[in-house]
């Protein structure tokens, strides 16, 4: 279980409350283990990515043992705070705000309520990409390919949840991608390729798909 989940970056008395909360959470401190995941999530690339998967597990344990929501609340508050203090999480380390906007996106990615994403996380998100989207950050290799990657996990969902948002952040993207002097030329070709992928509905054609990536490639 606990491979599945990534816990083996943790010291072994972390992985065990971990391997706890997803099989008895109501017998840990479900406040603690949010708190444990969101940290490790900071500071860890590939776990950000992949976290959004242990905590929807741990939800539906604690929903399905308890009929209660520890987990889920703690882990919101926590991302609410982060969120919060966003610009000087920026400021202090671009690899924790890359980290967190990683995290944040994976857990819209994973957590539903009613088989619908969480309506609480669409402007944190949007907010979080904007940010990705200035051109002082399009000159940072690590939060273009951030934006990038997010958008292909998460665009055509947060498109649902708010169309308009989305025209402004790829009017912004566009108006980067044909202003912008500065940008390396690899920014350049993963922006066009963004825009042009959801121009096809969110969808990489093979052509697209051979261009851009053996280009990159190379």
């Amino acid at each position: 279980m606990g491979d599945e989940y990534k816990i083996q970056v943790f010291d072994a008395e972390t992985q065990n409350l971990l391997k706890t909360a997803l099989k008895d959470p109501s017998s840990v401190d479900l406040e603690k283990v949010a708190n444990v995941i969101v940290e490790q999530s900071l500071r860890d690339a590939t776990f950000s990515k992949e976290s959004g998967k242990m905590c929807y597990t741990i939800i539906q344990a604690e929903s399905k043992e308890s009929g209660r929501s520890i987990f889920r609340s703690s882990l919101l508050n926590r991302l609410q705070t982060e969120y919060r203090n966003r610009e000087e999480m920026r400021a202090r380390s671009v690899q924790e705000w890359v980290c967190y906007v990683s995290f944040i996106c994976n857990i819209f990615d994973y957590l539903r309520i009613n088989n619908m994403p969480m309506l609480a996380l669409v402007n944190p998100v949007y907010d979080c990409l904007f940010q990705l989207a200035q051109p002082e950050s399009l000159q940072r290799e690590e939060e273009v390919d951030c934006l990038v990657l997010q958008l292909h996990k998460v665009g055509e969902q947060l498109e649902k949840m708010n169309a308009q948002k989305m025209d402004e952040l790829f009017s912004l993207l566009r108006d980067s991608f044909l202003l912008q002097n500065a940008l390396g030329s690899l920014a350049q070709l993963l922006l066009l390729e963004m825009i042009e992928y959801r121009a096809a509905g969110w969808k990489m054609t093979d052509a697209a798909q051979k261009y851009y990536y053996s280009e990159v490639s190379e």
